[in-house]
Parts: C-alpha cells; sequence; structure tokens
C-alpha cells in the first residue's frame, strides 16, 4: 500500500468553496481509478487559514500512475492556476 498526502492552505473565507470542490471532483476522482483504496480529508481552521489535507490510499505506484501520469507529483484534477482560492504551495508526499 501507497499513501499519499496533499497538503492545502486555504484562505477561510474560501474553505467553502474548496470543501465542495473536494466532494464533488477531486474525492469522486480518486475513487474512481482502479487502484484506489481510500481517500480521507482532514480538515482545520488556523486563524484566517483553514488547512485541508487529503489522504488517498493506493494499491501500488502502476494505481498512482493511473491517476497522476508518470510522475505523481501533481494530481490532476488540482486546479493548477487561475483561482486565488488554492495556495501557491502545494505538497504531494508518497510513503510507502
Amino acid at each position: 500500500m501507497i499513501v499519499g498526502m496533499w497538503h492545502r492552505r486555504v484562505p477561510a473565507s474560501k474553505a467553502a468553496a474548496y470543501r465542495e470542490f473536494l466532494n464533488k471532483r477531486a474525492i469522486p476522482d480518486y475513487r474512481a481509478v482502479d487502484g484506489n483504496m481510500a481517500v480521507y480529508v482532514l480538515e482545520r481552521r488556523e486563524g484566517e487559514i483553514t488547512h485541508f489535507i487529503t489522504l488517498t490510499f493506493w494499491e501500488n505506484m502502476e494505481a498512482i500512475k493511473r491517476f497522476a501520469g508518470n510522475i505523481p507529483k501533481w494530481p490532476s484534477t488540482i486546479p493548477r492556476t487561475g483561482s486565488s482560492c488554492w495556495s501557491l504551495n502545494p505538497g504531494w508526499s508518497i510513503t510507502r
């Protein structure tokens, strides 16, 4: 099993919009990939920032590649540019 962790810092004023994005798009996208075992999202408000930590559980590296491509650095459902809702410093960790 491989666990991926994605940490987002979102302005508290935009946390509801990001939570909606996770529930409507990101989580279903993760779950749709063959080899995804589970998805969990942790949320914590800290002043004007809300932290979202997404934990994804995968059968193997091939399952991650089916989701993220050959270099699993940036999950494909996370907007890379455009909206000010998302932090510029995402983190993606792979732990075996």
